[in-house]
Protein backbone atom coordinates (compact mmCIF):
# COMPACT_ATOMS: atom_id res chain seq x y z
CA UNK A 1 0.00 0.00 0.00
CA UNK A 2 1.45 3.33 -1.07
CA UNK A 3 2.31 5.80 1.66
CA UNK A 4 0.71 9.24 1.41
CA UNK A 5 2.93 12.00 0.14
CA UNK A 6 4.34 13.95 3.13
CA UNK A 7 4.39 17.20 1.16
CA UNK A 8 0.72 16.90 0.22
CA UNK A 9 -0.30 16.18 3.83
CA UNK A 10 1.53 19.32 4.97
CA UNK A 11 0.20 21.57 2.21
CA UNK A 12 -3.38 20.23 2.31
CA UNK A 13 -4.57 22.54 5.16
CA UNK A 14 -3.14 25.55 3.36
CA UNK A 15 -4.83 24.54 0.13
CA UNK A 16 -8.16 24.11 1.90
CA UNK A 17 -7.93 27.54 3.57
CA UNK A 18 -6.75 29.37 0.45
CA UNK A 19 -10.27 30.17 -0.92
CA UNK A 20 -11.37 31.58 2.43
CA UNK A 21 -8.14 33.56 2.78
CA UNK A 22 -8.56 35.02 -0.71
CA UNK A 23 -12.17 35.95 0.03
CA UNK A 24 -11.17 37.57 3.34
CA UNK A 25 -8.35 39.50 1.68
CA UNK A 26 -10.45 40.81 -1.22
CA UNK A 27 -13.64 41.54 0.72
CA UNK A 28 -12.20 42.84 4.02
CA UNK A 29 -8.53 43.79 3.88
CA UNK A 30 -8.51 45.43 0.44
CA UNK A 31 -11.45 47.79 1.22
CA UNK A 32 -9.86 48.66 4.57
CA UNK A 33 -6.54 49.38 2.89
CA UNK A 34 -8.21 51.57 0.26
CA UNK A 35 -10.10 53.44 3.00
CA UNK A 36 -6.85 53.96 4.88
CA UNK A 37 -5.14 55.33 1.77
CA UNK A 38 -8.11 57.59 1.02
CA UNK A 39 -7.95 59.06 4.54
CA UNK A 40 -4.55 60.62 3.76
CA UNK A 41 -5.85 62.51 0.70
CA UNK A 42 -6.76 66.17 0.77
CA UNK A 43 -10.07 67.77 -0.13
CA UNK A 44 -11.15 71.05 -1.66
CA UNK A 45 -14.77 72.16 -1.78
CA UNK A 46 -14.35 73.31 -5.41
CA UNK A 47 -11.99 70.79 -6.98
CA UNK A 48 -12.87 67.80 -4.78
CA UNK A 49 -10.41 65.11 -3.69
CA UNK A 50 -6.73 66.02 -4.04
CA UNK A 51 -4.18 63.23 -4.28
CA UNK A 52 -1.22 63.44 -1.93
CA UNK A 53 -0.17 62.52 1.58
CA UNK A 54 -1.67 64.67 4.34
CA UNK A 55 -2.54 64.26 8.01
CA UNK A 56 -4.93 67.21 7.99
CA UNK A 57 -8.03 65.03 8.22
CA UNK A 58 -6.80 63.25 11.33
CA UNK A 59 -5.66 66.52 12.87
CA UNK A 60 -9.12 67.99 12.25
CA UNK A 61 -10.84 65.07 13.99
CA UNK A 62 -8.49 65.10 16.98
CA UNK A 63 -8.53 68.89 17.41
CA UNK A 64 -12.20 69.72 16.82
CA UNK A 65 -14.53 69.52 19.83
CA UNK A 66 -17.42 68.78 17.48
CA UNK A 67 -15.92 65.39 16.63
CA UNK A 68 -14.93 64.84 20.27
CA UNK A 69 -18.58 65.08 21.32
CA UNK A 70 -19.63 62.69 18.55
CA UNK A 71 -17.09 60.05 19.58
CA UNK A 72 -17.96 60.44 23.27
CA UNK A 73 -21.66 60.07 22.50
CA UNK A 74 -20.98 57.01 20.37
CA UNK A 75 -18.96 55.18 23.01
CA UNK A 76 -21.30 56.28 25.78
CA UNK A 77 -24.27 54.79 23.90
CA UNK A 78 -22.30 51.61 23.09
CA UNK A 79 -21.10 51.21 26.68
CA UNK A 80 -24.55 51.80 28.17
CA UNK A 81 -26.11 49.38 25.70
CA UNK A 82 -23.52 46.75 26.60
CA UNK A 83 -24.09 47.21 30.34
CA UNK A 84 -27.87 46.90 30.00
CA UNK A 85 -27.49 43.83 27.78
CA UNK A 86 -25.27 42.21 30.44
CA UNK A 87 -27.77 42.99 33.22
CA UNK A 88 -30.68 41.63 31.17
CA UNK A 89 -29.04 38.97 29.02
CA UNK A 90 -27.03 37.06 31.65
CA UNK A 91 -30.02 36.37 33.96
CA UNK A 92 -32.17 35.63 30.92
CA UNK A 93 -29.65 33.07 29.70
CA UNK A 94 -29.44 31.54 33.19
CA UNK A 95 -33.23 31.17 33.37
CA UNK A 96 -33.23 29.73 29.86
CA UNK A 97 -30.63 27.13 30.83
CA UNK A 98 -32.76 26.05 33.82
CA UNK A 99 -35.88 25.51 31.73
CA UNK A 100 -37.02 22.05 30.76
CA UNK A 101 -38.08 20.94 27.32
CA UNK A 102 -40.05 22.03 25.34
CA UNK A 103 -40.15 25.46 27.03
CA UNK A 104 -36.42 25.95 26.52
CA UNK A 105 -36.73 25.54 22.75
CA UNK A 106 -39.81 27.76 22.60
CA UNK A 107 -38.19 30.63 24.50
CA UNK A 108 -34.96 30.23 22.54
CA UNK A 109 -36.95 30.75 19.35
CA UNK A 110 -38.59 33.79 20.92
CA UNK A 111 -35.16 35.25 21.75
CA UNK A 112 -33.75 34.56 18.29
CA UNK A 113 -36.94 35.57 16.47
CA UNK A 114 -36.14 39.31 16.27
CA UNK A 115 -32.94 38.49 14.38
CA UNK A 116 -35.12 37.37 11.47
CA UNK A 117 -36.51 40.91 11.11
CA UNK A 118 -34.50 43.66 9.45
CA UNK A 119 -32.91 46.24 11.74
CA UNK A 120 -34.49 49.00 9.66
CA UNK A 121 -37.96 47.50 10.16
CA UNK A 122 -37.40 47.28 13.92
CA UNK A 123 -36.12 50.85 13.99
CA UNK A 124 -39.26 52.07 12.21
CA UNK A 125 -41.33 50.10 14.70
CA UNK A 126 -39.63 51.84 17.61
CA UNK A 127 -40.06 55.21 15.93
CA UNK A 128 -43.81 54.61 15.73
CA UNK A 129 -43.89 53.60 19.39
CA UNK A 130 -41.81 56.57 20.61
CA UNK A 131 -43.13 59.33 18.36
CA UNK A 132 -45.21 62.23 19.68
CA UNK A 133 -48.42 60.52 18.54
CA UNK A 134 -47.13 57.01 19.13
CA UNK A 135 -48.57 54.29 21.31
CA UNK A 136 -46.61 55.24 24.45
CA UNK A 137 -47.49 58.96 24.39
CA UNK A 138 -51.09 58.20 23.40
CA UNK A 139 -51.37 55.94 26.44
CA UNK A 140 -49.90 58.63 28.69
CA UNK A 141 -52.35 61.23 27.36
CA UNK A 142 -55.24 58.80 27.82
CA UNK A 143 -54.28 58.42 31.51
CA UNK A 144 -54.07 62.21 31.88
CA UNK A 145 -50.29 62.65 31.75
CA UNK A 146 -48.40 65.05 29.54
CA UNK A 147 -46.68 63.51 26.48
CA UNK A 148 -42.94 62.98 26.68
CA UNK A 149 -40.23 63.67 24.14
CA UNK A 150 -39.02 60.13 23.51
CA UNK A 151 -38.02 60.15 19.86
CA UNK A 152 -34.73 61.70 18.73
CA UNK A 153 -33.12 61.21 22.13
CA UNK A 154 -30.20 59.16 23.40
CA UNK A 155 -32.62 57.02 25.40
CA UNK A 156 -34.50 56.04 22.25
CA UNK A 157 -31.25 54.93 20.60
CA UNK A 158 -30.20 52.90 23.66
CA UNK A 159 -33.58 51.18 24.03
CA UNK A 160 -33.67 50.17 20.37
CA UNK A 161 -30.05 49.01 20.41
CA UNK A 162 -30.70 46.86 23.50
CA UNK A 163 -33.64 45.28 21.70
CA UNK A 164 -31.46 44.51 18.70
CA UNK A 165 -28.29 43.44 20.56
CA UNK A 166 -29.77 41.39 23.41
CA UNK A 167 -29.69 38.05 21.51
CA UNK A 168 -25.96 38.55 20.89
CA UNK A 169 -25.51 38.58 24.68
CA UNK A 170 -27.91 35.77 25.54
CA UNK A 171 -26.51 33.18 23.14
CA UNK A 172 -22.82 33.28 24.29
CA UNK A 173 -23.82 33.21 27.96
CA UNK A 174 -26.29 30.40 27.36
CA UNK A 175 -23.59 28.44 25.49
CA UNK A 176 -21.23 28.84 28.46
CA UNK A 177 -23.94 27.62 30.81
CA UNK A 178 -24.37 24.48 28.73
CA UNK A 179 -20.82 23.47 29.70
CA UNK A 180 -21.51 24.00 33.40
CA UNK A 181 -21.63 20.75 35.39
CA UNK A 182 -24.82 20.86 37.51
CA UNK A 183 -23.36 18.42 40.02
CA UNK A 184 -20.84 21.05 41.16
CA UNK A 185 -23.62 23.44 42.19
CA UNK A 186 -25.51 20.57 43.82
CA UNK A 187 -22.39 19.60 45.78
CA UNK A 188 -22.00 23.19 46.99
CA UNK A 189 -25.63 23.30 48.10
CA UNK A 190 -25.19 20.00 49.95
CA UNK A 191 -22.30 21.60 51.86
CA UNK A 192 -24.69 24.31 53.14
CA UNK A 193 -23.66 26.99 50.62
CA UNK A 194 -26.44 29.49 49.96
CA UNK A 195 -27.89 29.84 46.44
CA UNK A 196 -26.40 33.35 46.25
CA UNK A 197 -22.95 31.97 47.11
CA UNK A 198 -23.30 29.22 44.50
CA UNK A 199 -24.31 31.80 41.91
CA UNK A 200 -21.43 34.13 42.81
CA UNK A 201 -18.63 31.63 43.42
CA UNK A 202 -19.47 28.81 40.98
CA UNK A 203 -21.86 29.91 38.24
CA UNK A 204 -20.56 33.43 37.56
CA UNK A 205 -16.88 32.47 37.07
CA UNK A 206 -17.95 29.73 34.68
CA UNK A 207 -20.09 32.04 32.51
CA UNK A 208 -17.62 34.94 32.54
CA UNK A 209 -16.13 33.93 29.14
CA UNK A 210 -19.63 34.02 27.66
CA UNK A 211 -20.27 37.44 29.15
CA UNK A 212 -16.92 38.61 27.75
CA UNK A 213 -17.71 37.32 24.26
CA UNK A 214 -21.21 38.75 24.28
CA UNK A 215 -20.14 42.15 25.58
CA UNK A 216 -17.42 42.46 22.94
CA UNK A 217 -19.92 41.63 20.19
CA UNK A 218 -22.55 44.01 21.57
CA UNK A 219 -20.11 46.88 22.08
CA UNK A 220 -18.57 46.55 18.62
CA UNK A 221 -21.92 46.37 16.85
CA UNK A 222 -23.41 49.21 18.93
CA UNK A 223 -20.46 51.55 18.35
CA UNK A 224 -20.69 51.05 14.59
CA UNK A 225 -24.50 50.95 14.33
CA UNK A 226 -25.97 53.19 11.65
CA UNK A 227 -29.65 52.46 10.99
CA UNK A 228 -30.98 52.85 14.54
CA UNK A 229 -29.05 56.06 15.43
CA UNK A 230 -29.92 57.49 12.03
CA UNK A 231 -33.66 56.82 12.35
CA UNK A 232 -34.18 57.30 16.09
CA UNK A 233 -31.50 59.89 16.79
CA UNK A 234 -32.35 62.29 14.00
CA UNK A 235 -29.98 64.58 12.16
CA UNK A 236 -28.81 66.52 15.21
CA UNK A 237 -28.05 63.60 17.54
CA UNK A 238 -25.17 62.22 15.51
CA UNK A 239 -22.92 59.26 16.17
CA UNK A 240 -19.76 58.31 14.32
CA UNK A 241 -21.47 56.07 11.76
CA UNK A 242 -23.99 58.75 10.74
CA UNK A 243 -21.20 61.34 10.63
CA UNK A 244 -19.22 59.15 8.21
CA UNK A 245 -22.36 58.82 6.08
CA UNK A 246 -22.85 62.60 6.03
CA UNK A 247 -19.24 63.22 5.04
CA UNK A 248 -19.39 60.71 2.20
CA UNK A 249 -22.82 61.51 0.76
CA UNK A 250 -23.58 64.97 2.17
CA UNK A 251 -20.40 66.99 2.09
CA UNK A 252 -18.73 64.63 -0.43
CA UNK A 253 -15.59 64.90 1.70
CA UNK A 254 -14.54 61.28 1.27
CA UNK A 255 -11.05 61.66 2.83
CA UNK A 256 -12.49 63.10 6.05
CA UNK A 257 -15.17 60.39 6.16
CA UNK A 258 -12.51 57.73 5.63
CA UNK A 259 -10.34 59.13 8.43
CA UNK A 260 -13.30 59.15 10.84
CA UNK A 261 -14.07 55.54 9.93
CA UNK A 262 -10.45 54.49 10.49
CA UNK A 263 -10.32 56.26 13.87
CA UNK A 264 -13.55 54.51 14.90
CA UNK A 265 -12.09 51.15 13.89
CA UNK A 266 -8.86 51.72 15.82
CA UNK A 267 -10.68 53.07 18.88
CA UNK A 268 -13.01 50.07 18.84
CA UNK A 269 -10.08 47.68 18.65
CA UNK A 270 -8.23 49.47 21.46
CA UNK A 271 -11.24 49.49 23.81
CA UNK A 272 -12.21 45.90 23.07
CA UNK A 273 -8.66 44.54 23.44
CA UNK A 274 -8.17 46.42 26.72
CA UNK A 275 -11.51 45.16 28.01
CA UNK A 276 -10.62 41.63 26.96
CA UNK A 277 -7.26 41.82 28.72
CA UNK A 278 -8.76 43.12 31.99
CA UNK A 279 -11.50 40.49 32.12
CA UNK A 280 -9.14 37.67 31.19
CA UNK A 281 -6.85 38.60 34.09
CA UNK A 282 -9.78 38.76 36.46
CA UNK A 283 -11.05 35.41 35.18
CA UNK A 284 -7.62 33.82 35.65
CA UNK A 285 -7.38 35.12 39.23
CA UNK A 286 -10.87 33.87 40.01
CA UNK A 287 -10.11 30.33 38.83
CA UNK A 288 -6.66 30.36 40.38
Amino acid sequence: MAKPNALSSVSLPYLLTTPGAILFFTMVLVPLLLTLLLSFYGFDAITGIKAGFSLSNYWLVFSDEYFHSIFLRTFWVAGLTTLICILLGAPEAYVLSRMAKPWRSIFLIVILGPLLVSVVVRAFGWSMLLSANGLINSTLVWFGFAPLKLLYTTGAIVVALVHVMLPFMVIPVWTSLQRLDPTVAQAALSLNASPATVLRRIVLPQVLPGILSGSLIVFGLSASAFAIPGLLGGRRLKVVATTVYDEFLGSLNWPLGASIAIILLLANLLIMLSYNRVLERKYSRTLG
